[in-house]
């Protein structure tokens, strides 16, 4: 079931990226909110994508996330890899919380954050992603 609010920057969902172009992604996987909360843009937000599998070439914008709690299978891995170069822009209808499913066909919603200090560093490698290079001013 789709979620039905505009999610907060860190979250990690679910998403359903179905009904994309060849050479998109087109499955379903986690990704994190990037985006805050926008007035009158609630129906969508920014995702980065998330990843069990870890990169052939781990690049500046790749991020390797440990999670204290895994998320329910089949994405069940304590370590996940942030693909910064896998930015979108979504629909919420596209994204629901990870569950679990518990005896009698129920399921159990889950709430997972990022912390603040690997929500900093996988902005950093967002940007790397998309060829952008911060520098101090002078």
């Amino acid at each position: 079931m789709p979620i039905k609010y505009p999610p907060s920057r860190g979250q990690i969902l679910i998403c359903d990226f179905s009904g994309l172009m060849p050479h998109e992604m087109s499955k379903i996987r986690p990704v994190i909110v990037l985006s805050p909360k926008i007035a009158h843009r609630s129906n969508i937000c920014t995702v980065v994508a998330l990843s069990t599998t870890q990169p052939k070439w781990i690049e500046s914008y790749h991020y390797e996330l440990h999670l204290k709690i895994p998320l329910p299978a089949p994405f069940d891995k304590p370590i996940m890899w942030v693909k910064g170069d896998m930015l979108y822009t979504v629909n919420i209808e596209r994204l629901n919380r990870p569950h679990m499913k518990k005896p009698g066909c129920k399921r159990e919603y889950l709430v997972y954050s990022v912390e603040k200090d690997d929500l900093n560093a996988i902005e950093l490698c967002v940007l790397s992603g998309l060829g952008i290079t911060l520098t101090k001013p002078n």
